[in-house]
């Protein structure tokens, strides 16, 4: 079977955040889908199969860390649908069956893809103990985003703290299911984005993601009400680096990027 690496949320190799994409006939065993992410060794690996038609979905599709499944992945599904659009499988809108629901990525006319993922559900909450302490700042303000997500959002005083942070990874996995997103807003919205973020998911074994579509399904909400708009760039300031074009339309958040197949290969195991 062919496996790819998928540079998705840019538009250059060896940028934005790399994932694995295997397309399968049907899911073998859970063990044997750990392994080989834990070999691919990215942020992700998605494993995909065809669905027959006429149901709610085109194509089944889980997401594993070199450590664990997880229930929403947004660069590793964008990488997927980059695969099956490129190489012919698929045409037109492809929908997914996950563990989140049904996804849909729709390809756009400039190459781009637009995935259509749930909302994050933000509540207001006291900065715990001990994240200022891990992070190495003090956030302004804190949100959880709820079970699906699983992160603890901390918006930071402006985009140089952001790009300064030098976190400990192992005082942070005390404060969140998956891991901390720290945010601010952009120093200069004329550079092309609105807010800065980076990603620490200790908790699933990745000290810093490099590009996050899902933790976009939280900042979407949260810089919309603070910016006053629905559509909003996000400039996830790793050391990949990588944009994420969001659009709040209610309970449904639409996340735009790009994406670049750098490896393709035969996977014998």
């Amino acid at each position: 079977m062919r496996i790819r690496i998928v540079d998705a949320f840019t538009d250059r190799p060896f940028a934005g955040n790399p994932a694995g994409v295997v397309l399968l006939d049907s899911y073998p065993d859970d063990a044997w889908l750990q392994n080989v992410a834990l070999e691919v060794n990215h942020a992700e690996t998605a494993f995909a199969h065809r669905l027959p038609e006429g149901g709610e979905a085109d194509w089944a599709l889980r997401w594993f860390t070199p450590a664990t499944e997880v229930a929403m992945c947004g660069h590793a599904t964008l990488a997927t649908a980059h695969v099956l659009l490129s190489t012919g499988t698929h045409r037109g809108p492809v929908r997914f069956a996950t563990l989140s629901g049904v996804l849909v990525a729709t390809p756009r006319e400039d190459g781009s893809i637009t995935l259509d993922f749930p909302t994050a559900p933000l509540t207001p909450v006291d900065v715990p103990d001990g994240v200022a302490e891990a992070l190495g700042a003090e956030p302004l303000a804190a949100c959880d985003t709820g079970p699906q997500v699983g992160d603890l959002v901390v918006e930071l005083a402006d985009e140089k703290t952001v790009l300064g942070l030098t976190p400990d990874h192992k005082g942070l996995s005390r404060h969140s299911r998956r891991g901390i997103i720290a945010t601010a807003r952009a120093e200069d919205a004329s550079r092309g984005y609105d807010f800065v973020s980076r990603c620490f998911f200790p908790n699933v074994g990745i000290d810093e993601d490099p590009v996050t579509g899902s933790a976009h399904t939280a900042l979407a909400p949260y810089w919309s009400e603070r910016l006053g708009r629905t559509d909003l760039t996000g400039l996830q300031a790793s050391r990949r680096s990588g944009l994420v074009r969001t659009g709040l339309r209610g309970d449904r958040t639409l996340l735009t990027g790009r994406a670049v197949t750098v490896i393709e290969g035969e996977l014998l195991a």
